[in-house]
């Protein structure tokens, strides 16, 4: 079965690069089973490939070749490459690289490709979710990103030294560490056989893109970044491809001598900008790849003046008016930015440049624990074929496995990625024009922040800056009760700047193109957590719809004293008694000094920012 598949891999990729001698050659490979030989790198052997067979409570199952439903954006992506003999490095571009061993290089495989590849090579399993068959890997002991090991390489006198905000998020190595392991990472793919290439593009704007080449060991995270970054449309796009960033994630080898390099691990995410390229070793998480492009994004864009952004966004079908939704993990993002009279750009990255805003990705990462239809229903119906699961158990059902997304034994993480096309009715350009309204989502659990509250412009930098939402108890251990969470510009583990330069961005874009910013509480009201009740989504969606509508913009508006935010009075289709946050609470003295406590929380958080940036945005917070 293996090779048979394997076989049909090789000969249709061989066919396409029109050459006998390479046909050849992958026919004599192919007749083994061009994985399933002892002799191949890219088998997937249990000291390398951290996966583990008893943690699906399974026996083994026969993976068998997916037949999905045909999109025609499935197959606009087909640029595939095999590149096969002595100068298939020098061919895919990675033998400036000092990579020339492998004599096989799978590049910008196709999604069947992928596929095919992934069950040969036994990489993980196939899932029976509800709506197709769907890849899923076992990441190991990294289900998340390992943010102690992710280094910036402190390059003395040039531009990131003097830019970067050196902090225990950017935490600085030595050139001289990088050159180590970068010939360590160098060194590995010249041991193998194989590899795999994916050249693709940051950035849906002509003006902004930036183009990127990952390098990996095995086809599922080829699988992840074709899902994430946008995908070459035409072999066009990728003639005389100079990439802007390199990526080597050579995942399955580890630092020994990480003492002796001062780093805090044998794992190590190390980021050198001047030299456009980046070693990954140790961790097979699939995000370290996502989120590593993402923070290089917020170095450059700002550079070049534009806004980069930790947001979802999307765009009225009829209208064309678009909206912005900042929030950190469990505000709503992704619910209130689904919705059936908007089209979504994206879920996670963007920018905003002079000709508006644009997705930096080409699909979506989202996470799985309790996931169902009706909570995400755009989230659940993309997992089907070509989309990839990580961390979700599987549980044997009628000789299938099932996806159990509340069973959370392995990690409370579990993901999926998927491409952009998996949403139904999505906004295809990706980009669309500078929008009318930017919203601040907070999930406050002290139940005091107004259910939304229209700010100023300086308010808007405050609040972006604080990037504020509260964890409560049992989400973490050691929380009992509520804990405010500041995060800034709501993605603080992804800024490479210091907090101001975006927020004299985001200034700067308002001031020159208008927009409305609001801030909208998802968390509790008429108590804090314990005693009063989450929000209902009714509710906030109400106010949604009344801010994209416009009549929220035309209300009448009342004083809120702890915060100084101006309340709508009232707003068609919202009980008016939730709009004022004091009039929910029945004890008024409680609810005052919960107010002046969370207030004392964000001034306390925002004096590592004052007299920091243009302005000093100290003076549009709490004044107490």
């Amino acid at each position: 079965m293996l090779a048979s598949t394997s076989g049909r891999i090789m000969l249709r990729t061989a066919t396409s690069l029109g050459g006998k001698t390479a046909l050849r050659a992958l026919s004599a490979r192919a007749a083994g089973g061009f994985v399933a030989s002892a002799s191949s790198n890219v088998s997937a052997k249990p000291t390398v490939y951290p996966m583990s067979k008893a943690w699906f409570n399974q026996t083994q199952y026969k993976s068998t070749v997916a037949k999905p439903e045909i999109t025609s954006e499935r197959d606009e992506y087909n640029v595939s490459k095999t590149l096969v003999g002595p100068t298939a490095c020098a061919e895919a571009g990675i033998d400036k690289l000092g990579i020339t061993g492998p004599t096989t290089i799978y590049k910008n495989l196709t999604y069947q490709e992928l596929y095919d590849h992934e069950v040969a090579n036994n990489e993980g399993w196939v899932a029976s979710a509800e709506y197709g068959d769907t890849f899923t890997v076992d990441t190991g002991k990294f289900t998340g990103r390992s943010p102690k090991d992710k280094w910036v390489v402190l390059n003395e006198g040039s531009e990131s030294a003097a830019n970067i905000d050196w902090n225990n998020i950017n935490q600085a190595t030595t050139p001289e560490v990088f050159k180590e392991l970068y010939d360590k990472a160098v060194a590995h793919f010249n041991t193998r056989e194989t590899a795999y290439v994916f050249d693709c593009f940051v950035g849906a704007s002509p003006k902004s893109k930036h183009k990127i080449r990952f390098i990996h060991e095995m086809a599922w995270p080829q699988h992840f970044v074709t899902n994430m970054f946008i995908r070459p449309a035409s072999e066009e796009e990728l003639k005389d491809f100079e990439p802007d960033f390199t990526v080597i994630n050579a995942c399955s080898q580890v630092d020994e001598d990480w003492e002796r390099h001062n780093l805090h691990s044998d794992v190590a995410v190390v980021f050198n900008i001047e030299e456009k390229k980046a070693v990954i070793l140790g961790t097979w998480y699939g995000g370290e790849n996502k989120k590593g492009i993402f923070s290089l994004m917020n170095y450059w864009l700002p550079m070049e003046n534009q806004f980069p952004m930790h947001c979802s966004a999307n765009v009225c079908k009829e209208s064309g008016e678009s909206a912005l939704f900042f929030g950190l993990s469990g505000t709503g993002k992704t619910t209130l930015s689904a919705d059936p009279k908007r089209a979504l750009i994206g879920d996670d990255e963007h920018g905003w440049d002079e000709d508006g805003i644009f997705n930096f990705e080409g699909g979506c990462y989202a996470k799985t624990i309790n996931l169902t239809e009706k909570t995400e229903p755009d989230i659940y119906r993309a997992i089907h074929t070509d989309a990839l699961l990580e961390n979700v158990k599987l549980v044997e059902t009628d000789g299938k496995l099932v996806p159990d997304y509340f069973d959370t034994t392995k990690t409370e993480n579990g993901r999926v990625s998927y491409p952009i096309f998996h949403i139904d009715g999505y906004h295809k350009p990706q980009m669309a024009g500078h929008p009318n309204n930017i919203i601040f989502l907070a999930c406050d659990a002290f139940g005091v922040l107004p259910p939304v509250a229209k700010l100023t412009s300086g308010q808007a930098m405050y609040h972006f800056i604080s990037g504020y939402t509260a964890k409560v108890a049992g989400t973490e251990r050691g929380i009992t009760e509520p804990t405010p969470n500041f995060s800034a510009c709501f993605g603080a583990a992804f800024l490479t700047l210091h907090p101001t330069r975006y927020a004299d961005l985001l200034q700067e874009k308002l001031d020159t193109h208008g927009g409305q910013a609001w801030l909208v509480n998802t968390g509790w009201s008429g108590g804090a957590y314990g005693t009063g009740e989450r929000m209902s989504i009714k509710t906030t969606r109400g106010i949604i719809d009344s801010i994209l509508d416009g009549s929220a913009l035309n209300a009448d508006y009342e004083k809120e004293e702890a915060f100084g935010l101006d309340i709508p009075v009232a707003l068609p289709g919202v009980d008016s008694h939730v709009l004022h946050p004091k009039n929910a609470w029945e004890d008024k003295e409680a609810y005052e000094k919960t107010a002046n406590k969370l207030a004392g929380m964000f001034v306390k958080n925002f004096e590592k920012y004052a007299g920091k940036g243009s302005t000093d945005y100290t003076q549009y917070g709490p004044q107490i």
